[in-house]
Protein backbone atom coordinates (compact mmCIF):
# COMPACT_ATOMS: atom_id res chain seq x y z
CA UNK A 1 0.00 0.00 0.00
CA UNK A 2 1.27 3.67 -0.52
CA UNK A 3 0.50 4.91 2.66
CA UNK A 4 -0.33 4.01 6.05
CA UNK A 5 -2.04 5.54 8.80
CA UNK A 6 -1.16 4.42 12.65
CA UNK A 7 -1.04 5.59 16.24
CA UNK A 8 2.03 7.61 17.09
CA UNK A 9 2.65 5.97 19.94
CA UNK A 10 1.30 2.15 19.81
CA UNK A 11 2.29 1.90 16.21
CA UNK A 12 -1.31 0.34 15.71
CA UNK A 13 -2.67 0.67 12.34
CA UNK A 14 -6.41 1.64 11.05
CA UNK A 15 -7.79 1.86 7.42
CA UNK A 16 -10.37 4.30 8.45
CA UNK A 17 -9.83 7.83 7.41
CA UNK A 18 -12.84 9.16 9.84
CA UNK A 19 -10.50 8.41 12.92
CA UNK A 20 -8.77 10.79 14.50
CA UNK A 21 -7.40 8.95 17.59
CA UNK A 22 -6.23 5.32 18.09
CA UNK A 23 -8.91 3.07 18.84
CA UNK A 24 -6.33 1.25 21.48
CA UNK A 25 -5.03 4.01 23.45
CA UNK A 26 -6.38 7.31 22.27
CA UNK A 27 -3.70 8.52 21.21
CA UNK A 28 -2.59 10.92 18.02
CA UNK A 29 -2.60 9.04 14.71
CA UNK A 30 -0.07 10.04 11.86
CA UNK A 31 0.03 9.34 7.73
CA UNK A 32 3.15 7.65 6.62
CA UNK A 33 3.27 7.84 2.60
CA UNK A 34 5.44 5.64 1.10
CA UNK A 35 5.13 6.80 -2.48
CA UNK A 36 8.72 8.77 -3.81
CA UNK A 37 7.92 12.28 -4.46
CA UNK A 38 8.90 12.99 -8.37
CA UNK A 39 8.90 16.05 -10.45
CA UNK A 40 7.94 13.82 -13.31
CA UNK A 41 4.30 12.91 -11.53
CA UNK A 42 3.47 16.75 -11.29
CA UNK A 43 -0.12 17.83 -12.71
CA UNK A 44 1.99 20.71 -14.57
CA UNK A 45 -1.24 22.27 -15.89
CA UNK A 46 -3.02 22.16 -12.68
CA UNK A 47 -1.99 25.34 -10.81
CA UNK A 48 -3.45 24.09 -7.24
CA UNK A 49 -2.08 22.47 -4.54
CA UNK A 50 -3.27 19.54 -6.34
CA UNK A 51 -0.58 19.50 -9.13
CA UNK A 52 0.62 17.12 -6.26
CA UNK A 53 -2.48 14.83 -6.06
CA UNK A 54 -0.17 11.79 -6.97
CA UNK A 55 1.48 12.29 -3.89
CA UNK A 56 -1.74 11.76 -1.38
CA UNK A 57 -2.87 8.16 -2.41
CA UNK A 58 -5.43 8.13 -0.56
CA UNK A 59 -7.52 10.87 -2.35
CA UNK A 60 -9.69 9.79 -5.25
CA UNK A 61 -9.12 12.11 -8.31
CA UNK A 62 -12.83 11.96 -8.81
CA UNK A 63 -13.84 13.25 -5.18
CA UNK A 64 -12.11 16.23 -5.05
CA UNK A 65 -13.51 18.77 -3.41
CA UNK A 66 -11.19 22.33 -4.62
CA UNK A 67 -11.82 25.80 -4.26
CA UNK A 68 -8.70 26.53 -6.17
CA UNK A 69 -5.91 26.26 -3.51
CA UNK A 70 -2.28 26.23 -3.34
CA UNK A 71 -0.09 27.57 -5.60
CA UNK A 72 -0.06 30.95 -3.36
CA UNK A 73 2.69 33.42 -4.61
CA UNK A 74 6.19 33.51 -3.31
CA UNK A 75 7.06 37.15 -3.09
CA UNK A 76 11.27 38.37 -3.12
CA UNK A 77 10.78 40.93 -1.25
CA UNK A 78 14.66 41.99 -0.79
CA UNK A 79 17.94 40.05 -1.43
CA UNK A 80 17.69 36.46 0.28
CA UNK A 81 13.86 37.23 1.95
CA UNK A 82 10.50 35.91 0.66
CA UNK A 83 7.71 35.86 1.60
CA UNK A 84 5.32 32.91 0.92
CA UNK A 85 1.21 34.74 0.62
CA UNK A 86 -0.84 31.79 2.32
CA UNK A 87 -3.23 34.43 3.05
CA UNK A 88 -4.22 34.32 -0.47
CA UNK A 89 -6.07 30.44 -0.16
CA UNK A 90 -9.58 30.80 -1.42
CA UNK A 91 -10.62 31.36 2.62
CA UNK A 92 -7.62 33.87 3.99
CA UNK A 93 -5.62 31.39 5.28
CA UNK A 94 -2.94 28.27 5.29
CA UNK A 95 -5.88 25.60 6.47
CA UNK A 96 -7.30 25.63 3.16
CA UNK A 97 -4.28 23.53 2.30
CA UNK A 98 -5.58 20.92 5.04
CA UNK A 99 -9.15 21.03 4.65
CA UNK A 100 -9.02 20.32 0.53
CA UNK A 101 -7.63 17.10 1.70
CA UNK A 102 -9.48 16.44 4.41
CA UNK A 103 -12.93 16.98 2.71
CA UNK A 104 -11.90 15.29 -0.58
CA UNK A 105 -10.98 11.98 1.30
CA UNK A 106 -14.27 11.50 3.50
CA UNK A 107 -17.03 13.14 2.21
CA UNK A 108 -18.38 10.15 0.25
CA UNK A 109 -18.36 8.31 3.68
CA UNK A 110 -19.71 10.96 5.73
CA UNK A 111 -22.67 11.17 3.09
CA UNK A 112 -23.44 7.44 2.68
CA UNK A 113 -23.43 7.42 6.84
CA UNK A 114 -25.75 10.18 6.56
CA UNK A 115 -24.09 12.53 8.97
CA UNK A 116 -22.31 15.27 9.31
CA UNK A 117 -18.78 17.65 9.92
CA UNK A 118 -17.68 18.69 13.68
CA UNK A 119 -14.51 20.64 14.14
CA UNK A 120 -13.22 22.65 16.61
CA UNK A 121 -11.55 26.42 16.01
CA UNK A 122 -10.33 29.75 17.22
CA UNK A 123 -11.74 30.99 13.63
CA UNK A 124 -9.29 30.35 10.68
CA UNK A 125 -9.59 26.56 10.47
CA UNK A 126 -13.24 26.71 11.05
CA UNK A 127 -14.23 29.12 8.22
CA UNK A 128 -11.94 27.04 5.95
CA UNK A 129 -13.42 23.40 6.86
CA UNK A 130 -16.63 25.36 6.62
CA UNK A 131 -16.10 26.36 3.28
CA UNK A 132 -14.98 23.17 1.60
CA UNK A 133 -18.11 21.70 3.50
CA UNK A 134 -21.09 23.81 1.49
CA UNK A 135 -18.75 23.26 -1.80
CA UNK A 136 -18.82 19.33 -0.71
CA UNK A 137 -22.70 19.85 0.13
CA UNK A 138 -21.92 18.40 3.87
CA UNK A 139 -23.61 19.95 7.13
CA UNK A 140 -21.20 21.18 8.96
CA UNK A 141 -21.21 22.43 12.89
CA UNK A 142 -17.70 24.56 13.90
CA UNK A 143 -17.24 25.29 17.51
CA UNK A 144 -15.71 28.37 18.61
CA UNK A 145 -14.22 30.22 21.77
CA UNK A 146 -16.16 32.92 23.33
CA UNK A 147 -14.03 35.87 22.23
CA UNK A 148 -14.00 34.56 18.20
CA UNK A 149 -12.91 37.63 15.96
CA UNK A 150 -15.90 38.81 14.15
CA UNK A 151 -15.03 38.67 10.49
CA UNK A 152 -13.93 35.18 11.56
CA UNK A 153 -17.39 34.14 12.70
CA UNK A 154 -19.46 36.07 10.29
CA UNK A 155 -17.39 33.84 7.50
CA UNK A 156 -17.86 30.67 9.22
CA UNK A 157 -21.79 31.64 8.95
CA UNK A 158 -21.97 33.20 5.74
CA UNK A 159 -20.84 29.25 4.53
CA UNK A 160 -23.83 28.17 5.72
CA UNK A 161 -22.16 26.33 8.83
CA UNK A 162 -23.82 26.08 12.37
CA UNK A 163 -21.48 28.46 14.64
CA UNK A 164 -21.93 27.00 18.72
CA UNK A 165 -19.54 29.55 20.77
CA UNK A 166 -18.18 27.53 23.66
CA UNK A 167 -16.88 30.23 27.04
CA UNK A 168 -13.77 29.25 28.60
CA UNK A 169 -10.46 27.69 27.94
CA UNK A 170 -9.88 26.99 24.34
CA UNK A 171 -9.64 23.02 25.56
CA UNK A 172 -12.94 23.07 26.31
CA UNK A 173 -14.42 24.12 22.75
CA UNK A 174 -12.37 21.06 21.37
CA UNK A 175 -14.52 18.81 24.48
CA UNK A 176 -17.80 19.81 23.12
CA UNK A 177 -17.01 19.43 19.44
CA UNK A 178 -16.22 16.16 19.87
CA UNK A 179 -19.13 14.79 22.73
CA UNK A 180 -20.99 12.61 21.09
CA UNK A 181 -24.08 13.14 18.59
CA UNK A 182 -26.13 11.38 15.75
CA UNK A 183 -24.34 11.29 12.44
CA UNK A 184 -21.49 14.06 14.17
CA UNK A 185 -17.81 13.18 12.68
CA UNK A 186 -15.47 15.04 14.16
CA UNK A 187 -12.96 16.40 12.17
CA UNK A 188 -11.10 18.36 14.43
CA UNK A 189 -8.22 19.95 12.44
CA UNK A 190 -5.60 19.83 15.18
CA UNK A 191 -5.90 16.01 15.41
CA UNK A 192 -7.06 14.96 12.25
CA UNK A 193 -3.88 13.33 10.44
CA UNK A 194 -5.53 13.92 6.91
CA UNK A 195 -5.75 17.79 7.28
CA UNK A 196 -2.08 17.92 8.79
CA UNK A 197 -0.85 15.47 5.74
CA UNK A 198 -2.82 18.06 3.55
CA UNK A 199 -0.15 20.79 5.02
CA UNK A 200 2.74 18.91 3.31
CA UNK A 201 1.71 20.72 -0.10
CA UNK A 202 3.19 23.79 1.06
CA UNK A 203 6.49 22.51 1.18
CA UNK A 204 6.44 21.50 -2.17
CA UNK A 205 5.39 24.89 -3.39
CA UNK A 206 8.04 26.56 -1.84
CA UNK A 207 10.75 24.25 -3.25
CA UNK A 208 9.29 24.10 -6.77
CA UNK A 209 8.89 27.80 -6.93
CA UNK A 210 12.85 28.10 -5.93
CA UNK A 211 13.75 26.28 -8.53
CA UNK A 212 14.07 23.22 -7.21
CA UNK A 213 16.52 24.52 -4.27
CA UNK A 214 15.09 24.53 -0.10
CA UNK A 215 15.52 27.40 1.20
CA UNK A 216 17.77 28.13 4.14
CA UNK A 217 15.37 29.11 6.50
CA UNK A 218 11.64 28.94 6.85
CA UNK A 219 9.44 31.04 9.42
CA UNK A 220 6.41 29.84 10.62
CA UNK A 221 3.83 31.08 13.19
CA UNK A 222 3.02 28.09 15.71
CA UNK A 223 -0.26 27.09 17.68
CA UNK A 224 -1.52 23.75 17.74
CA UNK A 225 1.02 22.46 15.50
CA UNK A 226 -0.68 21.38 12.03
CA UNK A 227 1.14 24.28 10.40
CA UNK A 228 4.71 23.05 11.71
CA UNK A 229 4.33 19.73 11.22
CA UNK A 230 2.83 19.31 7.87
CA UNK A 231 5.84 21.64 6.67
CA UNK A 232 8.31 19.54 8.42
CA UNK A 233 6.33 16.57 7.06
CA UNK A 234 6.68 17.56 3.12
CA UNK A 235 10.28 18.54 3.54
CA UNK A 236 11.60 15.12 5.02
CA UNK A 237 9.36 13.61 2.46
CA UNK A 238 11.24 15.73 -0.59
CA UNK A 239 14.23 14.87 1.46
CA UNK A 240 13.80 10.76 1.50
CA UNK A 241 13.10 11.13 -2.18
CA UNK A 242 15.78 12.55 -2.99
CA UNK A 243 14.47 15.83 -4.61
CA UNK A 244 16.00 18.18 -2.18
CA UNK A 245 20.01 17.82 -0.68
CA UNK A 246 19.50 19.34 2.53
CA UNK A 247 16.39 20.30 5.22
CA UNK A 248 15.53 23.99 5.74
CA UNK A 249 16.49 24.95 9.41
CA UNK A 250 12.21 25.29 10.31
CA UNK A 251 11.85 28.42 12.82
CA UNK A 252 8.99 27.54 14.82
CA UNK A 253 7.52 31.32 16.06
CA UNK A 254 5.34 31.69 19.15
CA UNK A 255 4.16 34.81 21.06
CA UNK A 256 5.47 35.49 24.80
CA UNK A 257 1.65 34.26 26.20
CA UNK A 258 1.28 31.40 23.91
CA UNK A 259 4.55 29.60 23.52
CA UNK A 260 4.64 26.35 25.09
CA UNK A 261 6.75 24.78 22.41
CA UNK A 262 9.41 27.60 22.74
CA UNK A 263 9.95 26.82 26.28
CA UNK A 264 9.58 22.83 25.77
CA UNK A 265 12.26 22.95 23.15
CA UNK A 266 14.52 25.94 25.21
CA UNK A 267 14.13 23.28 28.36
CA UNK A 268 12.38 25.99 30.11
CA UNK A 269 9.41 26.12 32.28
CA UNK A 270 5.78 27.94 30.68
CA UNK A 271 3.25 29.14 32.89
CA UNK A 272 0.28 29.82 30.51
CA UNK A 273 -1.67 32.86 31.58
CA UNK A 274 -5.25 32.30 32.94
CA UNK A 275 -6.85 34.32 29.91
CA UNK A 276 -4.87 35.11 26.47
CA UNK A 277 -5.27 38.34 25.80
CA UNK A 278 -2.68 39.06 22.24
CA UNK A 279 -3.41 41.08 19.31
CA UNK A 280 -2.66 37.23 17.33
CA UNK A 281 -5.37 36.23 17.92
CA UNK A 282 -5.08 32.56 15.95
CA UNK A 283 -2.50 31.77 18.28
CA UNK A 284 -4.23 30.41 21.19
CA UNK A 285 -2.68 27.04 22.02
CA UNK A 286 -1.29 27.17 25.61
CA UNK A 287 -1.32 23.25 25.74
CA UNK A 288 -1.55 21.94 22.70
CA UNK A 289 -2.27 17.82 22.45
CA UNK A 290 0.37 17.63 19.92
CA UNK A 291 2.97 19.58 21.77
CA UNK A 292 5.44 16.54 21.93
CA UNK A 293 5.46 15.75 18.81
CA UNK A 294 5.60 18.67 17.40
CA UNK A 295 8.58 19.15 20.21
CA UNK A 296 10.23 15.71 18.76
CA UNK A 297 9.69 16.41 15.12
CA UNK A 298 11.13 19.86 15.28
CA UNK A 299 14.14 18.94 16.94
CA UNK A 300 14.99 15.37 15.01
CA UNK A 301 14.80 18.26 11.76
CA UNK A 302 17.39 20.47 13.50
CA UNK A 303 15.11 23.12 13.56
CA UNK A 304 14.70 26.46 16.11
CA UNK A 305 12.04 27.77 18.15
CA UNK A 306 11.36 32.12 19.06
CA UNK A 307 9.30 33.83 21.27
CA UNK A 308 8.47 37.46 20.31
CA UNK A 309 6.22 40.23 22.61
CA UNK A 310 3.33 41.94 22.15
CA UNK A 311 4.66 44.95 21.03
CA UNK A 312 7.45 43.31 18.61
CA UNK A 313 4.11 41.83 16.64
CA UNK A 314 2.19 44.71 16.28
CA UNK A 315 5.11 46.91 15.10
CA UNK A 316 5.58 44.11 12.66
CA UNK A 317 2.19 44.21 11.40
CA UNK A 318 2.26 48.00 10.68
CA UNK A 319 5.62 47.16 8.71
CA UNK A 320 4.17 44.71 6.35
CA UNK A 321 1.20 46.56 6.23
CA UNK A 322 3.34 50.02 5.20
CA UNK A 323 5.01 47.58 2.21
CA UNK A 324 1.83 46.14 1.01
CA UNK A 325 0.88 43.51 2.61
CA UNK A 326 -1.87 43.32 4.86
CA UNK A 327 -2.12 40.30 7.09
CA UNK A 328 -3.81 39.12 10.65
CA UNK A 329 -1.31 39.97 13.52
CA UNK A 330 -0.45 36.47 14.30
CA UNK A 331 1.39 36.02 10.86
CA UNK A 332 3.63 38.99 11.33
CA UNK A 333 4.33 36.65 14.42
CA UNK A 334 6.59 34.89 11.97
CA UNK A 335 8.02 38.13 10.81
CA UNK A 336 8.77 39.57 13.91
CA UNK A 337 10.96 36.14 14.67
CA UNK A 338 12.69 36.60 11.58
CA UNK A 339 14.06 40.56 12.55
CA UNK A 340 14.38 39.26 16.24
CA UNK A 341 16.85 36.50 14.82
CA UNK A 342 18.53 39.00 12.66
CA UNK A 343 19.51 41.62 15.42
CA UNK A 344 20.57 38.80 18.22
CA UNK A 345 23.14 37.34 15.40
CA UNK A 346 21.12 33.82 15.46
CA UNK A 347 19.85 34.47 11.69
CA UNK A 348 21.71 36.33 9.10
CA UNK A 349 20.67 38.67 5.19
CA UNK A 350 22.87 36.14 3.39
CA UNK A 351 20.29 32.79 3.79
CA UNK A 352 17.57 32.27 1.58
CA UNK A 353 15.14 32.55 3.79
CA UNK A 354 10.98 32.01 3.49
CA UNK A 355 8.47 33.56 5.94
CA UNK A 356 4.91 32.27 5.70
CA UNK A 357 2.17 34.84 6.05
CA UNK A 358 -0.41 32.56 6.74
CA UNK A 359 -3.32 34.42 7.36
CA UNK A 360 -5.26 37.77 5.60
CA UNK A 361 -5.57 41.33 7.59
CA UNK A 362 -9.07 41.20 6.63
CA UNK A 363 -10.03 38.79 8.86
CA UNK A 364 -8.46 41.12 12.00
CA UNK A 365 -11.10 43.20 13.99
CA UNK A 366 -8.03 46.13 14.76
CA UNK A 367 -8.51 49.90 13.43
CA UNK A 368 -5.80 51.73 12.69
CA UNK A 369 -5.08 54.36 15.70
Amino acid sequence: MSYEVKCTVCGKPTTNLLSYKCISCGNPLDIKIRKAFSRGEIHRKDYSAWRYIRFFPYVNARDVVTLGEGWTPLVKVSGNLYFKLESLNPTGSFKDRGSTVLVSAIHKEVKRLGGFIAEDSSGNAGASIAAYAARAGLRAKIYVPEGVSGPKLNQIMFYGAEALKVPGARSRVAEEAQKPEGGKVYVGHILHPVFRDGIRSLAYEIVEQLGWEAPERIYLPVSAGTLLLGVLIGFKHLMDSGAIDEMPKIVACQTKQVSPLYHRFKGLPYCPPEKVVTVADALVSTSPPLLEIMHQELKAAGGDAVMVEEDEIFKTFKELAGIGFYVEPSSAVAYAAYQKQLRIGEATSGEKTVVVLTGTGLKTALKPS
